[in-house]
C-alpha cells in the first residue's frame, strides 16, 4: 500500500510539472504582516498551482505571518543599526526574500538609519485607512455617525477635561500608532501655545499606551455599564482592519471607526524585495506581485478586512458604518521604491514625531552643550532676524518642556577661555528633572554669545563625553547633545587627531554614550563633526542649514539611535 501511495503521488507530481511545463524549484520566502498573510498565502498557492515559473523552473512560495516590528528589528540588526523603541533583535532571525510590512514607514525608518538597506519594487498590494476607534456609545456622544470630526477636534478633547481616555499602540512599534501620532502633531499647528497643547496630547497618549496591539484591544469596554465605559479606553488610532476584526467577534460593545480629516497615512502594505535577493528570486518575486494584482486578490483581501491599493473593496468586505467607498488617493509622489504611504512624508517628519515620543516615554540622561562663540550673534532672517543664540534658546526651552520627568539633564556652554583656559563652563550638572526642571529652564538664559569668543569645539567635545561616561547609568540612553555653528578655532586646544584618538580610547561598549552634534547654519564642517561622532561609534551629526529649523532637527536627533544624517 505504501509503495502504491508513493508511486501515485510521484505520478501526480510529475503530471503537474509536465502540465506546468516547468521543472526544478525556486523557493521564495515571503514574510507578511500577520493580518494580510492568509490572503497572500492563498493567492501564492493558487499562483504556484497554476504553473508559476521562471525560465522553465517552478516556483514554490512559503508565506509566514510576522509582526512588522519584529522583522524591522531583525533587518536593522543585519545592517548593524537599531530603531528607536525596538530594542535588540534575536541573532537567529532570518531575512526573507520578500517582506510585506503593513506600512511603507517601516522601510523609510530603516533607510534613514541604514544606508545599505535599499529594497526594490515596493508597490502597494493592499491598504487600510487609519481611523480613530471608539466604543459606539462614546462615538455617539461626540456626534457619530452624523458629525464629521477632525484631528483638531480630537486634540482639543484630549487636552481639555477628562471626557476621553485615549490609548495608542507604541508608535515606535506600530505603524497605525505612528500615523495617528503624525496626524495629531500636524493638527496642533505652530507657536508656543500649540506646542504646549501638542505636548499635553502626547503625554495623554503615553499614559494609555500599549506595547502590543492585542493589549490595547483588551482595554476597550466589555460591557455597557457606565463605570466600565468611563474607565476603559475610549479613543485610539488603529487601522480600519483592526476595527473590522474586532467587530467580527461580536463584542457586547462594538467599535466605531471615525475617519477624521485630514486623512493620516494609510497602511499600504508595500511589496518589498530585499536587497540580498538574486536575479532569479527577484524575477519570481515580480511574478508573485503580479499575481497579487489580479482582480481575484481583492476578494481575498476582503476576507481579512483589507482594501485593494486603490481603496476599493472586494466581495464580503465588512464595511464599518461611515466608511468611504474608496479611500482618497494620497497626495504627492512616492519615492520610487516605496508604497503610497511615502507620499507627503519623509524620514525627517517621521523621526521628529518619534523624537517627541521618545523624549516623553524613554528614560534618558543628556548633557546639553551650547556654543556661545561670537558667531552665535548672527541674525536668522527666517526667524524674524532673531540671533542664532536666541533661536537656540527657544529650541532648548521647547525641548526641555518636552522631556518627561524620567529624564536627567545638564547644561554647559562653550567658546574659548570660559573657565580660565578651559573653553567650556558647566552651568547645571546632570540633574533629575523631577527636582531640577526650574533650575535647568533658568540655565537656558546663559546661552549668550561671548564677544570675540572663538569655538573651542575639540576640548569641549572630549570633556563632555568623558563627563557623561563618568556618571553613566544603566537602563537609560546616555547622551551628549552638542550645538555649534562653527568649526574648531582654539589655538590653545587639542588637535583633531588627538581628540579622535582620545575618544576611541575612551569609548566603552559596556558604557555607551551617544555623541550627537547639531550643526547650526552653513558655517559648520560636516566632515569635522562626523569625524568626532564616528570615533565614538554611537550618535550622529544633524545639520540645520536654516537655524530656524533647529527644533525639528533636535527632535530628529532624539529619535535617531544610530548613524549620521
Amino acid at each position: 500500500m505504501a509503495i502504491v501511495v508513493v508511486l501515485v503521488g510521484s505520478w501526480l507530481g510529475y503530471q503537474q510539472l509536465a502540465d506546468n511545463d516547468c521543472s526544478g524549484q525556486i523557493r521564495l520566502n515571503v514574510a507578511a504582516a500577520t493580518e494580510i498573510a492568509p490572503a497572500v498565502d492563498r493567492a501564492a498557492q493558487q499562483w504556484s498551482s497554476n504553473g508559476a515559473e521562471v525560465n522553465g523552473t517552478c516556483v514554490a512560495v512559503t508565506v509566514t505571518g510576522v509582526n512588522p516590528a519584529a522583522m524591522a528589528s531583525t533587518i536593522a540588526l543585519k545592517h548593524g543599526v537599531t530603531l528607536t523603541g525596538l530594542g535588540a533583535a534575536s541573532k537567529s532571525g532570518t531575512i526573507p526574500d520578500v517582506w510585506i510590512a503593513d506600512s511603507t514607514t517601516w522601510l523609510m525608518r530603516l533607510r534613514s538609519e541604514a544606508s545599505g538597506f535599499v529594497p526594490t519594487d515596493g508597490k502597494s498590494i493592499a491598504t487600510s485607512p487609519v481611523v480613530v476607534a471608539m466604543p459606539e456609545p462614546v462615538a455617539q456622544s461626540v456626534g457619530w455617525p452624523d458629525r464629521k470630526l477632525g484631528w483638531g477636534d480630537l486634540l482639543k478633547r484630549m487636552t481639555t477635561g477628562n471626557s476621553l481616555r485615549t490609548g495608542i499602540v507604541n508608535p515606535t512599534r506600530d505603524a497605525a500608532g505612528l500615523a495617528g501620532l503624525l496626524a495629531l502633531g500636524s493638527s496642533a499647528g505652530g507657536g508656543p501655545q500649540a506646542k504646549a497643547q501638542q505636548v499635553a496630547a502626547l503625554r495623554a497618549l503615553a499614559a494609555g499606551s500599549s506595547s502590543l496591539r492585542d493589549d490595547l484591544m483588551q482595554k476597550f469596554p466589555r460591557s455597557t455599564d457606565a463605570a466600565d465605559l468611563a474607565s476603559a479606553v475610549s479613543a485610539a488610532p488603529l487601522s480600519e482592519e483592526d476595527v473590522v476584526a474586532y467587530n467580527a467577534e461580536k463584542p457586547v460593545v462594538p467599535l466605531a471607526a471615525l475617519y477624521l480629516n485630514p486623512q493620516p497615512p494609510s497602511l499600504d502594505y508595500p511589496f518589498a524585495v530585499m536587497p540580498e535577493v538574486d536575479l532569479t528570486k527577484s524575477a519570481a518575486a515580480t511574478g508573485l506581485r503580479e499575481a497579487l494584482q489580479q482582480p481575484g486578490f481583492k476578494d481575498e483581501l476582503a476576507k481579512v478586512g483589507l482594501r485593494a491599493p486603490d481603496g476599493t473593496v472586494g466581495v464580503g468586505f465588512a464595511s464599518p458604518i461611515g466608511a468611504p467607498k474608496a479611500t482618497p488617493a494620497a497626495t504627492g509622489a512616492p519615492t520610487g521604491t516605496e508604497g503610497t504611504a511615502a507620499a507627503g512624508l519623509d524620514a525627517g517628519s517621521i523621526n521628529q514625531a518619534l523624537g517627541s515620543w521618545a523624549a516623553i516615554t524613554l528614560p534618558g540622561r543628556a548633557l546639553a552643550v551650547f556654543d556661545v562663540s561670537g558667531s552665535m550673534k548672527t541674525k536668522v532672517p527666517t526667524a524674524g532676524n532673531l540671533s542664532r543664540a536666541e533661536v537656540t534658546r527657544r529650541a532648548a526651552s521647547q525641548g526641555l518642556a518636552l522631556f518627561d520627568d524620567q529624564w536627567a539633564v545638564g547644561t554647559w556652554i562653550f567658546s574659548t577661555e570660559m573657565d580660565g583656559k578651559k573653553p567650556y563652563k558647566q552651568i547645571v550638572p546632570i540633574t533629575p528633572l523631577t527636582s531640577g526642571r526650574s533650575q535647568l529652564q533658568a540655565s537656558i538664559g546663559s546661552i549668550v554669545p561671548k564677544d570675540g569668543g572663538d569655538t573651542g569645539l575639540y576640548d569641549t567635545a572630549l570633556a563632555a563625553y568623558k563627563s557623561v561616561q563618568d556618571t553613566w547609568q544603566a537602563g537609560r540612553v546616555n547622551s551628549v547633545l552638542l550645538f555649534t555653528d562653527g568649526v574648531n578655532e582654539n589655538k590653545d586646544g587639542i588637535s583633531r587627531q588627538t581628540l579622535i584618538n582620545e575618544l576611541k580610547k575612551t569609548a566603552d561598549p559596556k558604557r555607551p554614550v551617544r555623541m550627537v552634534i547639531i550643526g547650526i547654519g552653513t558655517g559648520v564642517d560636516r566632515n569635522e563633526l562626523e569625524a568626532i561622532t564616528n570615533a565614538t561609534n554611537a550618535g550622529g551629526v544633524f545639520i540645520a542649514p536654516d537655524p530656524a529649523k533647529i527644533s525639528d532637527i533636535f527632535l530628529e536627533a532624539i529619535s535617531s539611535r544610530s548613524g549620521a544624517r
